[in-house]
């Protein structure tokens, strides 16, 4: 009998790039769900605490739901919510910025354990946060 390691540990990135500045903002978590989206939400709120904030994003299910509502309601008009048609990843810059990762972090590396590669995540985002112009290049923005 040849044992398996069981169910895999799953832990997904929430993410957003200003398209203006190139600064990021990400949160690894287990789960993402409307609770995990609203904290995204709040944290980019909280990143950014005058002005009003534009995000666009795709139509997952958990984009659309009470406690996102929640936060929306209590920015009082600060948060603007724009949805990207179906199927069309290229139009969301964040995504541009997700393969990158993939590409520089992920790809063909085995870590030892799950606390290694989260902290693996979290440098790539912290180095490029050092280095903005690189992100608006890779989403393929222009500096302001």
């Amino acid at each position: 009998m040849i044992s398996t390691p069981g169910q895999p540990k799953v832990h997904y990135g929430l993410g957003a790039v200003n398209y203006h500045t190139g600064e990021t903002v990400v949160l690894i978590r287990r789960r993402k769900r409307r609770r995990e989206v609203a904290e995204l939400l709040q944290a980019l709120l909280d990143k950014h605490p005058t002005g009003t904030v534009f995000v666009a994003w795709d139509n997952f299910t958990a984009h659309q739901d009470d406690e996102v509502e929640e936060v929306v309601r209590s920015a009082a008009g600060r948060l603007v919510l724009l949805y990207l048609p179906t199927y069309s990843p290229w139009l969301n810059p964040i995504e541009m910025l997700w393969r990158h990762f993939r590409r520089e972090v992920t790809h063909c590396e085995l870590f030892e354990t799950v606390k290694v590669l989260i902290e693996a995540a979290y440098d790539f985002f912290r180095r490029f946060n050092q280095c903005p112009e690189k992100v608006l290049s890779i989403i393929g923005a222009h500096s302001s």
